[in-house]
């Protein structure tokens, strides 16, 4: 006899020319399963699949599976929880997220807010809250060797981490979806973390502190909220690369001895239309080349865009599931609700199954928003078969039919089979409606994302919806709701947290400091070059590898590259430390007799991330926030050609600045005239502009290897030692040129923006000028002053290391003033002032990047300003930099016009 629980999604395909040897083959499978057990079945089709695949019959299996769960009620597990609290609790979420949307809007009208995703994801994340998502914990005193590995069979949950302040439990990372931030706060305020006057603030951080209250921010903000918020993913498709990389990172780290990250997941809960972002879907083959088993995302299928279907002529579900499993995903489908549970045991004749497949997203909107009578009409009155499931159930029951992203049980069933898989990363398809339970006032329909405002009526049929204690006048008022501290409710709330280790979202942003070596250590080279030509990237790679060999330091650092290692004379760290993979290195590298051979180690230490900006950055934010994620403070060093960073991958480095990121890019190749030959696409005149738009972002364009060495070591010390939440953008240039030594007195003026580098010229001269130049052009403004000199005007160089902090002290020194403090003379003032002529001012980038100095320039000066605007051409480094105007001819122009001005 055929088991029914399989026969059910067996649909007639149509086209069989024999059917009763189809029969037969069915029969005897069937047969298989009942005698020998699925193990012995999927081996059996394993073996056939090998054959189907070969090029004589050429087949390959349907990688969409029926639209059905994919966890059996056979094989469901019993829900450990009290299901009626946990009700009760996601009711009261629901209701104080939505008073603190509209609340917001009813007052002001312009502070926006999202009601209907939380609206659909709530019970998504309360079995998380509830059952998985562990909080990071710590015990004090030393734990013996191998203590907090998983033990066999055991929780995976139950796994600990040893960091540097004795024992702790590791806890989870959690990516939640940005538009249900609402929902998170309406938690921490039953749990106590928040109060009645910070929901009353949302959206309102300027005005909240004046209130004594805390504004809460619109989405996900570590930046604006540092001890709540861990990761940034209100910019859509950020959060799920970066939760694929930290939970690749977190295998670096246990690979390399580091920390001990085993039994830790990486959570995300997600939309479906999210997953149209290329940056989400970028990375999906790495995570199951790494077999991150230690990563779980959610993917909330409400079905709906902001503006209306995400696929509406098609199933977002099965294009997602042929993209998970082609990627090679574990993909848990979580569609149908316990209701649906009666319906498909009794669905003999597949009806349910065959009328899925047959009904696109768009159709399955219109039933979301339509009541039971509808959709006993037009779903279950498509053919005699469904219309006799659903005799016997009434309209109000049908329109109660619960998808599966709304059934507690069908959740945790679902999330317990991702947690326990090995081997593959997991997502789960949650089918939701988006503004589930907002009934006429949005549940389903096309405009529910921009719904901010219920009236009265919708109000009270919400409050019925979710048989909520609060009376009409509450109802109306939208009062927030809290139970009493000693109910069973809140009771049971501390009570799962605590079991799971504490309340999330937390943020904590404490590591031991790392001591850093004095510079002389690894960088003496730099600082006294005595005029040895070799160019800043050189010099760089060579630093970096003197601190590699630093016994505290080294084993912290985390060089990366997004390919072309080579390029940028790194090779020679091949065989140093080593490039990670968590297979080793199971082959023998073609160029295994050279000096630099290519090495591969599970626990190499540079994260070679092919050619992919976007992994590259995920993979520096992932070992840049360490300190905050895991207690254990590392330091990225991710080098690039500058034209594929901020330009290329800006609102990822605008999110680790979200984030509180510590580490150092590396932009090399720099500028738009360093990189001869290349052209348009790869030449970078704009890197500068846009990093000083970012607040924590300190940039610098240093011209000399000494230079770079003094701001790389000023960098480690801010973020490793003082612990400040900054970054640094340092620019490279592969042009050789004699490096001159770095005198003691110019370290502060390097690490503030600029110092005086040399005087040209007589001194009793009649006529003078002031030359500044940073990185690569400076070298074309000491080859103009010497020019000058012999004409008989004298100059005097300034190298500027950083505009933006020159341009950063300067504002701050208005402020100052403007606020009735002490009058502070801004710092590029200060070192002009011994200064005199008009002022040049070149750098290989736009004229905006010098130009955002001039406020602080001595007024009474003249200032020109010398830059690369306009798109890069293919040419030798002379003839771009005269293309340009930039060079030394140019520079000599320039001053001799300003003096005759």
């Amino acid at each position: 006899m055929a088991d029914h629980s399989i026969t059910r999604f067996l649909a007639d395909e149509g086209g069989d020319t024999d059917p009763t040897e189809t029969k037969e083959w069915r029969d005897a499978f069937l047969a298989l399963v009942a005698s020998e057990g699925p193990a012995r079945a999927r081996y059996i089709l394993d073996q056939l699949a090998v054959l189907g695949r070969s090029p004589v019959i050429g087949w390959s299996p349907e990688l969409v599976t029926p639209y059905v769960n994919s966890v059996t009620v056979e094989r469901q597990p019993v829900f450990p929880g009290d299901l009626a609290i946990e009700e009760k609790l996601a009711s009261l979420m629901r209701w104080n997220a939505l008073a603190m949307v509209v609340r917001a809007n009813t007052a002001y009208g312009e502070l926006g807010g999202h009601i209907a995703s939380y609206a659909s994801a709530a019970d998504l994340f309360e079995v998380g809250f509830n059952h998985f998502f562990r909080a990071r914990s710590e015990t004090r005193g030393a734990a013996p060797s191998g203590e907090g590995l998983p033990r066999e069979g055991s929780d995976p949950h139950e796994a600990g981490e040893r960091g540097e302040q004795g024992q702790q439990q590791g806890g989870d990372l959690v990516f939640f979806q940005p538009h249900s931030a609402p929902g998170v706060y309406a938690r921490a305020f039953l749990e106590g973390r928040l109060g009645e006057q910070d929901l009353a603030h949302y959206r309102q951080e300027i005005a909240a502190p004046a209130n004594g209250a805390r504004g809460l921010s619109s989405y996900p903000h570590p930046w604006l909220m540092p001890d709540f918020w861990q990761f940034p993913t209100g910019s859509m498709g950020i959060g799920p690369i970066s939760s694929i990389y930290q939970a690749r990172f977190m295998r670096y780290l246990t690979h390399r001895g580091l920390v001990d990250c085993e039994g830790r997941k990486v959570w995300g809960v997600f939309g479906d239309g999210e997953m149209d972002e290329p940056e989400s879907m970028s990375a999906l083959t790495l995570a199951s080349r790494e077999k991150l088993d230690n990563l779980v995302w959610v993917v909330n299928c409400n079905l709906q865009r902001l503006d209306g279907p995400v696929r509406g002529n098609g199933r977002i579900v099965d294009e997602l599931e042929k993209l998970f499993r082609g990627a090679g995903w574990n993909v848990v489908k979580l569609l149908w609700g316990s209701d649906w549970d009666g319906l498909f045991a009794r669905d003999t004749s597949a009806a349910l199954v065959k009328a899925f497949a047959q009904t696109v997203d768009g159709q399955m909107q219109t039933f979301a928003a339509k009541d039971g009578r509808f959709n006993r009409d037009n779903f279950f009155g498509q053919n005699e078969e469904l219309a006799r499931l659903a005799q016997g159930m009434t309209d109000e029951q049908i329109d109660r039919l619960k998808r599966g992203g709304h059934d507690l049980v069908k959740i945790h069933a679902a999330y317990e089979a991702a947690a326990r898989h090995r081997g593959q990363p997991t997502v789960i398809l949650a089918h939701t409606k988006k503004g589930y339970g907002m009934g006429k006032a949005g549940q389903g329909r096309m405009t529910t994302h921009s719904h901010k405002k219920l009236d009265e009526t919708e109000l009270l049929e919400f409050r019925n919806r979710f048989n909520l204690p609060i009376s009409d006048e509450q109802a109306k008022n939208l009062a927030f709701f809290k139970p009493a501290e000693d109910s069973p409710e809140m009771r049971y709330l501390h009570q799962r947290r605590a079991a799971l280790g504490g309340y999330l979202p937390r943020r904590q942003t404490q590591a031991a400091p790392v001591p850093v070596p004095e510079a002389a250590s690894y960088a003496q080279f730099a600082l006294q070059a005595g005029g040895k030509e070799m160019s800043t990237t050189m010099a760089f790679v060579r630093l970096l590898g003197g601190l590699l060999k630093d016994a505290r330091l080294g084993p912290r650092i985390v060089p990366i590259v997004a390919d072309e290692a080579r390029t940028f004379g790194m090779a020679n760290l091949f065989k140093q430390v080593g490039i990670y993979s968590s297979a080793g290195q199971s082959y023998e590298p073609e160029d295994i007799g050279s000096v630099l051979s290519y090495r591969e180690a599970l626990d190499g230490q540079i994260l070679e991330e092919g050619i992919s900006e976007a992994g590259a950055i995920a993979s520096w934010t992932a070992a840049a926030t360490s300190y905050s994620v895991h207690g254990f403070a590392m330091l990225p060093f991710y080098i690039y050609y500058s034209m594929f960073g901020f330009q290329r991958v800006g609102d990822a480095i605008w999110a680790a600045a979200d984030q509180r990121a510590r580490g150092f890019l590396l932009g090399a190749t720099s500028g738009r005239t360093t990189l001869a030959g290349e052209g348009l696409q790869h030449q970078d005149g704009s890197s500068h502009l846009v990093a000083a738009t970012i607040p924590n972002c300190k940039a610098y364009d240093p011209a000399f290897a000494g230079e770079m060495a003094m701001i790389v070591d000023a960098g480690m010390r801010e973020m490793l030692v003082e612990q400040h939440d900054v970054f640094y953008y340092v620019t490279l240039m592969n042009e050789n040129y004699a490096q001159p030594d770095l005198p003691d007195s110019a370290h502060e003026g390097v690490v503030r923006g600029c110092y005086r580098f040399g005087v040209y010229g007589a001194e009793n001269a009649r006529q003078r000028v002031t030359l500044l130049g940073s990185g690569a052009i400076l070298t074309e403004v000491i080859r103009a002053a010497e020019q000058l000199a012999q004409q008989g005007i004298a100059s005097e160089v300034f190298s500027v290391t950083s505009w933006s902090e020159l341009a950063r002290d300067g504002r701050a020194c208005e402020r100052e003033s403007l606020d009735g403090g002490v009058e502070r003379v801004p710092y590029v003032a200060q070192q002009l002032g011994g200064s005199g002529g008009p002022v040049i001012a070149a750098s290989d980038y736009v004229r905006a990047v010098p130009e955002s100095i001039r406020a602080f320039v001595p007024p009474s000066r003249r200032y020109v300003t010398l830059g690369t605007d306009g798109f890069g051409r293919s040419d030798t480094r002379a003839a771009l930099r005269s293309h340009f105007g930039v060079d030394a001819a140019s520079i000599v122009k320039s001053a001799l016009h300003a003096l005759r001005g």
